[in-house]
């Protein structure tokens, strides 16, 4: 799996993870690898008005050109990120973004 010209990127790709973010406690790893298939960026260019309203990069490519996730800090659960969680989740193993989603939830009704 690699880049296949254009913007497509397909398949398993490294991405480096921010410590102290919520995707960072999520994995408890510095780097993960996650299945990709998809041909948007975010515009580098853009990051100091990106972050100056209030987004945090959480994560990055493994060449730490290209984002790869973004939170809002202020927010009780917010991560978006580039590749696919839903492709390597199981109903018996489920994918660290998923159980931090239900465990925010939980917290954030109390019933933590």
């Amino acid at each position: 799996a690699s880049d296949l010209g254009g913007t497509m990127r397909l398949g398993a790709q490294e991405c480096q993870l921010q410590t102290g973010t919520l995707v960072h406690d999520c994995y408890a790893k510095d780097v993960i690898v996650e299945r990709h298939r998809h041909r948007y960026e975010v515009n580098n260019n853009l990051l100091p008005q990106l972050e100056q309203a209030g987004l945090k990069i959480s994560g990055r490519s493994g060449d730490g050109a290209l984002v790869e996730v973004v939170e809002a800090p202020e927010h009780p659960w917010f991560v978006a990120c580039q590749f696919h969680p839903e492709f390597t989740s199981t109903p018996r193993d489920g994918h660290p973004l998923f159980s931090g989603f239900v465990n925010a939830a939980l917290k954030y009704s109390g019933k933590a």
